[in-house]
């Protein structure tokens, strides 16, 4: 199928109430321009700089969203203009990211990332950081606003375990929902689910899924 149909296809299985980030990493602007076309308006790159080249060369109402590792050297090159950024792992990068905004008179919005796989090779805040952040350090941080949280799953053929991992972070979503953010309608934002487990994702509280492979294809992995 085409890039068109494929997206069709997967804005339906998600449905109207699940935002579909089209993960464009590694791919030519022929292909976002055929995914734009036919609608799509969200994309996520996990390189600053390949981001930032699309940016300056692709139709400027595209929301772009950094879902990949950010190194902190990196942040001063999508601060213009980054729509939201999934993987904020350390209070260092926060503090980087609202230096940035500063410089760039905004407030980007941001997704805390939390470390629920079993995997070394994953990033994230435990849930005890991410409440100490949250305690003690927004305040320092006005042009930041948190939005929600992002988690990566265990790479594995075992649903249960993904299955409660993302259960695991809902649960932790919904619990900050009521306590630090009870007067913030802003955190809102529950990302979880890729290409492979993006329906688990959903069944157990996702709201937004990041969808690349099954749209554009195989990955073109590149330097």
């Amino acid at each position: 199928m085409s890039i068109a149909e494929n997206l069709s296809f997967y804005k339906e299985e998600v449905g109207p109430e699940v935002t579909l980030v089209a993960v464009s990493k590694t791919k030519p602007n022929e292909d976002i321009l055929a995914a734009y076309a036919a609608g799509q308006r969200i994309f996520g790159e996990n390189k600053a700089q390949e981001m930032t080249t699309k940016y300056e060369a692709l139709p400027k109402d595209i929301e772009w969203h950094m879902i990949g590792h950010l190194q902190r050297n990196k942040v001063k090159y999508i601060a213009p203009y980054v729509s939201l950024i999934h993987s904020v792992d350390s209070l260092r990068l926060l503090k980087e990211i609202n230096k940035e905004a500063q410089k760039n008179n905004r407030t980007i919005p941001c997704l805390l990332q939390v470390y629920i796989a079993k995997e070394e090779s994953k990033f994230g805040l435990d849930e005890t950081e991410v409440v100490e952040l949250l305690d003690n350090h927004l305040l320092e941080l006005p042009n930041i606003k948190i939005v929600g949280l992002m988690g990566m799953a265990t790479n594995t053929d075992n649903e249960a375990t993904i299955k409660n991992e993302f259960i695991s972070l809902n649960v932790f979503f919904n619990r900050l929902k009521q306590t630090h953010f009870s007067n913030d309608q802003g955190f809102q934002v529950l990302s979880m689910g890729m290409s492979g487990d993006y329906s688990l994702a959903i069944s157990c509280g996702s709201n937004m899924v990041r969808i690349g492979s099954a749209i554009f294809g195989s990955r073109n992995y590149i330097n």
